[in-house]
């Protein structure tokens, strides 16, 4: 079998495999009791990034080139850094909802490479003078991984808000954890409130003092061992379970960490890029629709992160701030070449 035959066979493995885990994964979140699915998902996207980076490999070979000139390249990069980003975070995470967001994703980054795309698009051509430098390698590569990182930090956001279905759930501890668990502040229409023997059931056994609940059952103080999972709701919404509060914990964690490896990896992205300009072009900036877009997106993600870091913002604000961040990101990658030319224009195919 000759490489090209090889990339096209990958590529469509790819996607069906993407595809096929994506429906797993939506399975188990609707079949909770299905032991067996979630490592089934874990094994598709695994063999999904095997595939891409195999297909990615063969590309490069036959090419010679590192393969990330065009826009199929890039939307298979794009998907593997996505698939790769995923085991890490399902790994911390251990719920399948993470993968019925983020195989979702990647099924349709490969999808739209795969089926949408042209064919002549798809094909490999010889670099333009201004990608002939060992910069592409490094530039383009690094911007890849930041928009795969930030968009499945983005997606967990979007996973911690349909978690909590709207409540106010108001995380009070370090967004990076103290000693395994964070602290929570009971709150109900927006006072601190004294728990019941009720709200008391919200906490695991293990965390209480029973000694410190009152006999007659009435409004009780609970003293504990360590900090609670969870937090009464400011709604009238019947509280969430401690399964999905400690989860909706885990995704606003696992969010704040993975956009924290991103957004220095897109800094890193634009220097870099920054160089590279003034060595191809003679400015480190000009002002092209890319370089704007990059730059608004680096802005979002910096307040993203100040907002956590500086003013204590947890759970449903910074969660919105990194959702719009996540279209921030797809207009930056590709918005502007599907919307207007420029030096980084190469994607463009309208």
């Amino acid at each position: 079998m000759d490489l090209v035959s090889l990339q096209s066979g990958l590529d469509n493995i790819a996607f069906l495999v993407l595809f096929s885990s994506m429906l797993i994964y939506w399975v188990g979140v609707a079949f909770p009791q299905l032991a067996l699915l979630p490592s089934l998902g874990t094994a598709g996207m695994a063999i999904a990034n095997l595939c891409i980076a195999t297909l990615l490999g063969a590309r490069w070979i036959d090419a010679g080139y590192f393969p990330i000139s065009n826009l199929y390249e890039s939307l298979f990069f794009l998907t593997w850094g996505i698939t790769a980003i995923h085991l890490i975070a399902e790994s911390q995470s251990r719920s399948r909802l993470v993968g019925a967001f983020t195989a979702t994703l990647a099924m349709g980054t490969s999808a739209f490479a795969t089926i949408t795309l042209p064919p002549d698009m798809q094909l490999a051509e010889p670099l333009v003078p201004a990608l002939q430098s060992n910069w592409l390698m490094m530039h383009v590569s690094i911007m890849m991984l930041s928009y795969s990182t930030l968009m499945v930090g983005s997606l967990l956001a979007i996973a911690f808000l349909v978690v909590t279905r709207g409540q106010a759930i108001e995380l009070r501890g370090s967004s990076v954890g103290t000693g395994g668990f964070r602290a929570y502040t009971l709150k109900r229409g927006g006072e601190t409130v004294t728990p019941t023997i009720e709200m008391a059931s919200m906490f695991t056994a293990s965390s209480l003092n029973t000694s410190s609940l009152n006999t007659d059952g009435s409004a009780a103080t609970v003293t504990l061992d360590r900090p609670p999972i969870g937090n009464l709701p400011q709604t009238d919404a019947p509280p969430l379970s401690p399964q999905r509060l400690n989860l909706a914990d885990t995704l606003d964690n696992i969010s704040y960490r993975i956009i924290g490896l991103g957004f220095p990896l897109l800094t890193i992205g634009i220097i870099s890029g920054a160089v590279w300009a003034n060595e191809a072009w003679g400015t480190y900036w000009s002002w092209d629709p890319k370089e704007t877009w990059a730059f608004i997106t680096w802005l979002v993600f910096a307040a993203y992160l100040h907002a956590r870091i500086t003013r204590g913002w947890q759970g449903r604000r910074p969660a919105i701030l990194a959702t719009v961040g996540l279209g921030v990101v797809w207009v930056c990658y590709l918005g502007v070449n599907l919307l207007g030319k420029g030096l980084h224009s190469y994607g463009w195919f309208l």
